[in-house]
């Protein structure tokens, strides 16, 4: 059995390391699988990027490409998909046709909406945000609008000029409204695989609930002193850990909401105890609350992997987020999570268990959440270790993988 993952990109993103996590699981288990993406970055052969000049310069192009339908439009195309531009994936596959497809994140100009029903093959999609049900946005808000189908009487008001969202959903409507029989839904989380069963496009397919995994050998739990010794944090701190691709800039991630709780935080704590620790991508002008150390991008997973077991607990306050990568890491590593109750945030974390879950956007109930981790060293060492408990009874790489391999082989006839 051949199987294609087909993915915008490989470890670039949240939705990129996921897929290729799964791939990896994948060949662990002999499995034949190959990646498809926009381009190559790695050394990893299994990874197939664009080949020839043609196809490497529309790689450069079509992110760019993609963003033209916004000039046309109020809505800011930094969190829209539009997904217009062709593309040459059906000539790329034909070169080494699989026997299955396994789409993940397929935007930035990488896959148009036409192409899709275009695959001769069997087809599982991995939802790894809201967009393939939506418009062109990738997580809704509020917005109702990808149940009821997208119309002209349930627009924004706000919104003017071309209502890019219709468009977009009325261009997926007519592409794939007949794929029900050929294409089954993967939702990492069971709010993901909720909202699709839900969504006016895909309320008549099959839709599956198949958590992501990670490399529980490579995150895995380390003395404390270590880790800071080796990052060179401090050993006497108690230490709070945000993270995220654009941690401080992405306001679904929720930096402002932290920045907030931890000001309530200084009200009832002596403040020089604790310091903050943020990876990813940020600016380094955090405010002046609390002595904050920023990591900047950590490429590596054993830099990862350091961090994560040198907090004492990891905060994640996103509004909107499916089965981020991030707690999963933190679990593994057997560090307590904060967060809001919502999305697929209750599939890993159990309240008071591995960590706590606040009610969702309730910055005060967020501050109690770190309270109460941090206030009791024994109580963190319990959280710990179900922290660590709950990667390993549902979350590892190799059960991700066998959930896979189980769905292919089914849409295959058993083969």
């Amino acid at each position: 059995m051949k199987i294609l993952q087909v993915s915008s990109s490989a470890q670039l993103g949240g939705a990129g390391i996921a897929a290729y996590r799964l791939h990896r699981g994948l060949i662990q288990l002999n499995a034949e699988s190959i990646m498809l993406v926009n381009s190559q970055r790695d050394k990893d052969k299994s990874i197939v990027g664009a080949v020839g000049i043609f196809d490497k310069v529309m790689a450069k192009l079509t992110p760019l490409l993609d963003m033209v339908p916004g000039r046309f439009s109020s809505i800011d195309m930094d969190r829209v998909s539009a997904s217009w531009v062709p593309d040459r994936l059906i000539h790329r596959i034909k070169k080494n046709p699989p026997d299955i497809l396994n789409l993940h994140w397929v935007n930035d100009g990488f896959m148009s909406i036409a192409t899709l029903a275009k695959f001769e093959q069997p087809m599982i999609w991995t939802l790894h945000d809201m967009w393939a049900f939506s418009g062109g946005e990738h997580y809704v808000g509020d917005s109702t609008r990808y149940k009821e189908g997208y119309s002209a009487k349930n627009r924004p008001p706000d919104e003017k000029k071309l209502d890019i969202h219709r468009w977009i959903w009325a261009r997926k409507k007519k592409s794939w409204s007949h794929l029900a029989k050929k294409l089954t839904i993967a939702a990492p989380s069971k709010w993901m695989a909720c909202c699709a069963s839900e969504s006016a496009l895909f309320k008549d397919f099959r839709v599956e609930i198949l958590p992501n995994g990670i490399d529980h050998e490579r995150y895995h739990p380390m003395d404390h002193r270590v880790a800071r010794n080796v990052l060179g944090l401090p050993e006497d701190k108690k230490l709070i850990l945000f993270g995220a691709g654009s941690a401080t800039s992405d306001k679904r991630k929720g930096y402002h909401l932290l920045v907030d709780a931890i000001k309530k935080f200084e009200k009832q704590v002596n403040l020089a105890d604790y310091e903050l620790i943020v990876f990813g991508a940020s600016s380094g002008e955090g405010e002046s609350f609390m002595k904050t150390h920023y990591l900047g991008v950590l490429a590596d997973e054993i830099s990862l992997a350091l961090v994560y077991a040198a907090a004492d607990v990891f905060v994640a306050p996103s509004l909107e987020d499916n089965l981020p990568n991030t707690v999963l890491e933190s679990l593994a590593c057997g560090t307590p999570v904060v967060a809001f109750n919502i999305g697929g945030m209750p599939d890993m974390i159990s309240h008071k268990v591995n960590g706590y879950l606040a009610g969702a956007f309730d910055v005060d109930d967020l501050t109690k959440g770190l309270l109460w981790v941090l206030e009791d060293s024994k109580r963190r060492k319990s959280l710990s270790a179900a922290a660590r408990d709950t990667v390993m009874k549902s979350f590892t790489l190799e059960q991700s993988a066998k959930r896979y391999l189980s769905l292919y082989e089914e849409l295959l006839g058993g083969s």
